[in-house]
């Protein structure tokens, strides 16, 4: 029977690798969105190739909405076997500058998220013992950035979510795991000044960028039965930029 697995923010370049690459291994695949008309050329874009997606508006931040958005997943799809907690923004500047309204849509965004939407799933996937929480930080959760200071605690925020409703679930067969990229090629990033890229790519011991497929595949190896060992860990994936 194919796994049924929830990506939010999925229309991004690593969402949406990551949703082809589920796909891929044969789980049926929801994502959602937050601006009305998003969906519209992504799904379009995603059936061209060959992706069949069911995509749901919703605002992550919105504890209400996002138990909406569980209850049509159960009633219009299933079970959800597998969640993704990609969603996020930035708000970058320094904390000199940075007012408590950019405070506070990225905490909401990135780390209220995380508690909004795994909270709707996570008695299901205990009670089906089976289940796969996958919260996508970042490497500037781990080492910190300079001007990220809302962005980088939120990150950090999901390895100590994740590390401790790991130890309450473990038992019943339910997995929770941080991934950590680093700099990826994704279109925001290949929109920086190429002497910014370039700049970029010296710090990183391998001399590139990382892949939005390969941040996905390690998604698919963690949602799968191989990975039933790993659980409360944070994997960094950054070409060797940081080292803990």
């Amino acid at each position: 029977m194919a796994r049924i697995a929830l990506v939010t923010g999925g229309m991004g370049g690593i969402g949406t690798a990551i949703c082809q690459k589920l796909a891929d291994a044969g789980h049926i695949v929801v994502t959602t969105y937050s601006r009305p008309g998003k969906e519209v050329q992504w799904l379009a874009d995603q059936k061209e190739k060959g992706y069949s997606f069911h995509a749901y508006q919703c605002d992550v931040a919105d504890y209400d909405a996002c138990q909406a958005l569980a209850s049509r997943i159960v009633a219009e799809v299933g079970h959800v076997d597998v969640l993704v907690n990609n969603a996020g923004i930035t708000k970058d500047t320094t904390f000199r500058k940075m007012g408590k309204v950019d405070w506070d849509v990225v905490m909401r965004t990135d780390l209220d998220s995380v508690f909004n939407v795994t909270k709707p799933f996570i008695d299901t996937m205990t009670d089906r013992n089976f289940g796969r929480v996958i919260n996508i930080s970042s490497i500037n959760g781990q080492k910190g950035q300079f001007g990220q200071t809302n962005y980088s605690a939120a990150k950090a925020g999901m390895h100590g979510f994740t590390k401790a409703l790991a130890q309450e679930v473990a038992k019943k067969g339910v997995t929770v795991n941080t991934i950590s990229p680093g700099y990826i090629a994704t279109e925001m990033v290949m929109a920086v000044k190429e002497e910014i890229r370039h700049a970029i790519i010296s710090g990183i011991p391998v001399n590139r960028l990382g892949t939005p497929e390969e941040v996905a595949q390690l998604v698919v190896f963690l949602a799968g039965d191989h990975a039933g060992f790993i659980t409360g860990s944070n994997i960094a994936i950054n070409g060797g930029q940081h080292m803990f």
